[in-house]
């Protein structure tokens, strides 16, 4: 599916969602199993298939929570970075100088 060109991951998801959606206090983010255990009504009339609507409202489900899952984790890294960078001046302000490790 992504042989040759592989695009970055940011265009194939597109633009960030905006934080502002609206949920119901009842919504309840997708479990893995969920989605692996997803069965669709089978169209009637003597079609073949499944109904579209309902395979296109899970997958705007699917696709809202990856992308608040990618977002997080996003934040998270940031977050990681600069817990890590303060750490570092923390430690060069604190850490004993070569100087001060002969003087002992």
């Amino acid at each position: 599916m992504f042989g040759r060109d592989r695009e970055p991951l940011q265009r194939l998801l597109g633009p960030e969602p905006r934080s502002t959606s609206y949920r119901s206090a009842g919504y309840r983010p997708l479990w893995p199993s969920q989605v692996r255990t997803r069965r669709f009504t089978p169209v009637r009339f003597g079609r073949r298939g499944v109904d579209p609507g309902e395979v296109t409202v899970f997958l705007d489900q699917v696709a809202g929570d990856l992308a608040r899952a990618y977002t997080e984790v996003a934040s998270l890294r940031e977050q990681n970075t600069r817990i890590k960078d303060a750490l570092r001046r923390w430690q060069s302000r604190h850490a004993p100088t070569a100087h001060e490790l002969a003087g002992r």
